[in-house]
């Protein structure tokens, strides 16, 4: 029995570049569940943001059929992408198109849902159609080194912001409360709620396996800031965030760390397939849905392009132009998601930022992805038992690898004001928006009129110059969509 267990690890060796890329089997099994705990918050939080809001019918997707189109989705994208890219790149519904989808297409232009998922779904055969024709990776290798760093370090602070947002250390001040300051340090300055003590004391924990290096730390990170927070809600019983629709400041964002009452169930996937591709452009006419088209298809174009990039370098599978080997299938399978995520009607999928978390527990190949995307299949049945963990666990492993994509930074020359200005606002637009599109946009306008302005004009890739003018036209959507109204 023992001659073929080696051939079979052999075989998934090679297929998966495990031991040329570093890495062994148990280092992408451990990271591959990593990223899915990073990850797992999507299935609670995209149903809160689709599954409730209801189309000018009257109709809503629904919180469990969300739940587990979700879960099924980013399960079946992210064992593709691993099997076919070969990364540890999670993939799941992207955050940001979600609410375009629902409060602009949806609540805003007053799309039904399928009309609205049928959008989406033609975006995703336009993305995929630019990789097979070269285009997104023709667009990537004319992007400057030094605005490639900046994608990683603005990427790094993004997914830190999220961590420190997503557990409660740093808060939204609400506009009544008579300040100009946005934000705030936990509850009136102060950590005043237990789970955010908890995320602290995970953040302490996990900064401690990574400096000392112990192998699968931020997946020992994770579990044991879990027990810690099931001890805590023993103890003190916080409570969930909202409560008869009520926010409770002091609760827990997601899941409660209670020990289930259940080990799943069988889930509900009646919404897969409800998809009209041709009911928006008789509903608000042509222009406009290609309009709202455009809008999906640029933002979904680069923020994919910059979390690769960054997810990339910081596993050290980039050249030295930060350029991935085999870029344009890893592209081509990238843009399936749209179609998948939309003809399942949980909105577009991409590639997920929080998968830097499996990247930093060691995950080099696609096995890990492998692993994620069978653990996210799980989930749509396991729901209670996943659920435990709270995302006040997962959140010190985001902000440990925003601090870690830092690194990157040394690679932009600063001295050169016509790259430091553009590097920076791609850097600071990213988490200041909660949008990596924003980020990559500004930055390439920046850098366009930057080498004008300082007779480096000709210098600069016509690709850069169609792309700074794209983008203008992204960000002046509303205005040109308001006029035609």
């Amino acid at each position: 029995m023992t001659a073929p267990a080696v051939s079979q690890r052999s075989a998934l060796d090679k297929y998966f570049s495990i031991s040329e890329r570093g890495s062994t089997v148990g280092n992408e099994v451990r990271a591959g569940v990593v990223t899915f705990f990073a990850m797992a918050y999507i299935i609670i939080l995209n149903p809160l943001i689709i599954g409730t809001i209801e189309d000018h019918t009257g109709h809503a997707l629904g919180v469990p059929q969300v739940a587990a189109a979700t879960a099924l989705a980013a399960g079946v994208m992210t064992i593709l992408f691993g099997l076919v890219a070969r990364y540890p790149f999670g993939i799941a519904t992207g955050l940001g198109i979600n609410t375009l989808v629902a409060v602009t297409m949806v609540a805003g232009e007053g799309l039904t849902w399928p009309e609205a998922m049928g959008l989406v779904v033609i975006d995703g055969i336009i993305i995929v159609l630019l990789a097979v024709s070269g285009f997104r990776v023709a667009v990537f290798n004319a992007i400057p080194d030094a605005l490639k760093a900046a994608m990683g370090v603005g990427i790094g602070l993004f997914i830190a912001m999220i961590g420190l947002v997503d557990s409660g250390f740093v808060r939204r001040i609400p506009d009544a409360a008579g300040t100009t300051v946005p934000v705030g340090l936990g509850i009136n300055g102060s950590i005043a709620s237990w789970p955010t003590f908890v995320f602290v004391a995970g953040l302490i924990i996990c900064g401690i396996m990574v400096a000392r290096h112990v192998r699968g730390g931020l997946f020992l990170g994770i579990v044991i800031t879990t027990v810690i927070a099931m001890v805590v809600e023993g103890i003190f019983g916080a409570g969930p965030s909202f409560v008869d629709g009520k926010p409770v400041p002091t609760g827990w964002s997601l899941a409660v760390p209670e020990i289930p009452h259940s080990l799943g169930g069988l889930p509900d996937l009646s919404i897969i397939g409800a998809v009209d591709l041709v009911g928006a452009f008789t509903r608000v006419g042509v222009l406009s849905a290609c309009l709202l088209i455009f809008t999906l298809v640029l933002a979904n174009f680069f923020d994919a392009m910059g979390t690769m990039t960054a997810l990339g370098k910081q596993a050290g599978l980039t050249d030295e132009h930060g350029n991935l080997p085999d870029m344009k299938q890893a592209l081509i399978v990238e843009g399936a998601g749209a179609i998948v995520g939309g003809g399942m009607s949980a909105s577009s999928n991409t590639v997920y930022v929080d998968s830097a978390a499996g990247i930093a527990d060691g995950a080099r190949t696609g096995l890990a992805n492998v692993i994620t995307g069978v653990l996210f299949l799980l989930a749509m049945f396991l729901t209670p038992l996943y659920s435990v963990v709270p995302i006040e666990a997962a959140a010190p492993v985001l902000v440990i690898v925003g601090a870690l994509m830092m690194g990157q930074i040394k690679e932009i020359d600063f001295t050169d004001f016509t790259i430091a200005l553009p590097a920076f606002l791609t850097i600071v637009v990213m988490p200041f928006t909660y949008s990596i599109a924003n980020g990559i946009g500004v930055g390439f306008i920046a850098y366009v009129f930057m080498a004008l302005a300082s007779g480096k004009g000709k210098q600069v890739h016509w690709l850069l110059w169609l792309i700074a003018i794209l983008f203008m036209v992204f960000f002046a959507i509303d205005p040109v969509m308001n006029a035609l109204a």
